[in-house]
């Protein structure tokens, strides 16, 4: 179908009449099904909905680039320390085995999404997230040294000259600087950050950090600078399953048909009335500015990503030819259908798969902070001694020999005591008490010896307990071997 300017449409034109006639005689003709990438040139774009995502492209990156620098008390704020199996945030300490705290923060995110999703479609892609968040800074970038969309037209169509040259150049090197210093800072979550900067003002990094460090820069140089709207298209598997989690209800980026169509151009002083027109003026503002190439106007597509950019043109649009806002609008499939406005549209938002949605989402939260509240600040693991499962020693006595692992969740030392209970005359021979360092762990062998002939032979079920005054209690269980 013909294509207007700056959009990304599909043209399938008519074989020649020597192709024709040659497949009328019944040879082979090559049809191809793929068109090759047209690239997309969005125009800068000013309007409420651009100023929301600025917004959050320097909220999400003050914390991304910041959040590494902040100090905890001696350590850094956020640190996931792969090496020494912590991971520190702010006060809490983490350690593997609180992988449950992991599982319930990805079901929250993903819980959220789909919530957010059902209620107000895609607007995580168009204002938080990462491909879309990084794509907005390096076209900036583009458009600081190249110019704006006709410049950069242009400067692609024009032959190879100093000038073109040294822009391309200076673009590509302010991308990869972006990109190198983003991969820093990624790998400054998992290595100390002020450790790592050291190491590389002195060239002394190690070949994983190395490999990290360009692995994702240049990952955020292909996707933000090359590919962009072909990652939300071809790549992001969200953009394939949406339509699950869509309804009639949900408020998405909708094109007013009804008041719209037909559409056409006129004059600023005409009527459109008295020419049979609706108030598009069929500018093709809307594709220019649009990051994915697409044309709004043909109704939902699984390329939008609800960034609302064509919202803020149409409405410039609208207020120099006089004509009232909101011909693109945030809006549902039902309101457009019906009529509604904004109150009978927020009537619906409580509709049962966002009630759904929203009481497991609470459920978890309520789990996940009820646990993270009542946790104890230490792990005990008991591993008994598998050389040996029990053996007779002087005093015609039975020994069983474990060894405790005693994790510290603190961040200063603690002295742990340690007990035994469930058994009548069984007894602890080895030191009762040890001292952990904060966010440390350590091994303790642990001896129990039990009068012979005071229990029958087998398997008993025994409990370790160990405590420190002002932390808390741990009960951990474990078995006592008497031999026949």
């Amino acid at each position: 179908w013909p294509t207007t300017d700056g959009q990304a449409g599909v043209s399938n034109p008519s074989p020649s009449p020597k192709k024709a006639a040659a497949a009328g005689a019944g040879e082979e003709t090559m049809v191809s099904l793929y068109q090759a990438h047209k690239k997309v040139y969005p125009r800068s774009v000013t309007g409420l909905f651009a100023k929301w995502r600025w917004f959050f492209v320097f909220a999400t990156q003050i914390f991304f680039y910041g959040m590494p620098w902040l100090q905890w008390g001696e350590r850094q704020a956020m640190l996931f320390d792969l090496e020494a199996r912590r991971f520190y945030i702010f006060g809490l300490v983490l350690y593997p085995q609180d992988v449950i705290y992991l599982a319930a923060i990805l079901i929250i995110s993903a819980l959220s999404l789909f919530l957010f999703t059902a209620v107000a479609g895609r607007q995580w892609c168009g204002y938080a997230c990462p491909q879309t968040v990084y794509t907005e800074i390096y076209l900036w970038f583009e458009r600081v040294i190249e110019g704006d969309r006709s410049a950069r037209m242009r400067l692609d169509a024009a032959p190879m000259s100093a000038a073109k040259f040294g822009r391309k150049t200076l673009k590509q090197i302010v991308w990869i600087a972006f990109g190198l210093w983003t991969g820093f800072t990624f790998v400054g979550y998992f290595t100390p950050i002020r450790e790592l900067a050291g190491h590389v003002l002195q060239w002394n990094l190690g070949a994983w950090e190395i490999f990290w460090i360009f692995f994702y820069g240049f990952a955020t140089y292909g996707n933000a600078g090359f590919m962009r709207e072909q990652v939300c298209m071809y790549m992001c598997p969200y953009a394939r399953f949406q339509s699950a989690m869509f309804d009639k209800d949900t408020l998405i980026v909708t094109y007013d048909a009804k008041r719209g169509e037909p559409r056409g151009g006129r004059s600023k002083s005409a009527d459109p009335k008295a020419l049979g027109l609706g108030d598009c003026v069929n500018c093709t503002l809307g594709v220019q500015w649009c990051p994915t190439g697409i044309d709004i106007r043909n109704g939902l597509q699984y390329e939008c990503i609800s960034c609302a950019a064509c919202i803020d043109v149409c409405d410039e649009v609208m207020d120099k030819v006089g004509y009232p806002r909101g011909l693109i609008r945030y809006s549902t499939e039902n309101a457009l259908e019906q009529g509604w406005g904004r109150k009978d549209i927020l009537r619906q938002v409580l509709r049962p798969r966002v009630l759904i949605y929203t009481a497991i989402l609470a459920a978890v939260v309520i789990a996940l902070v009820a646990s993270l509240a009542l946790r104890t600040p230490f792990k005990v693991d008991i591993v008994r001694d598998r050389a040996t499962l029990a053996r007779l020693v002087d005093g015609n006595q039975i020994e069983n020999v474990y060894r405790i692992q005693v994790m510290n969740a603190t961040e200063k030392p603690q002295t742990f005591q340690i007990a035994v209970e469930d058994l009548t005359g069984l007894q602890i021979v080895s030191d009762k008490s040890v001292t952990v360092d904060g966010a440390q762990s350590l091994w303790v062998p642990v001896q129990l010896r039990l009068p012979y002939g005071s229990a029958k032979s087998g398997s008993h079920t025994i409990h370790f307990r160990v405590a420190s005054p002002g932390v808390g209690e741990v009960r951990e269980k474990s078995i006592f071997m008497v031999p026949r």
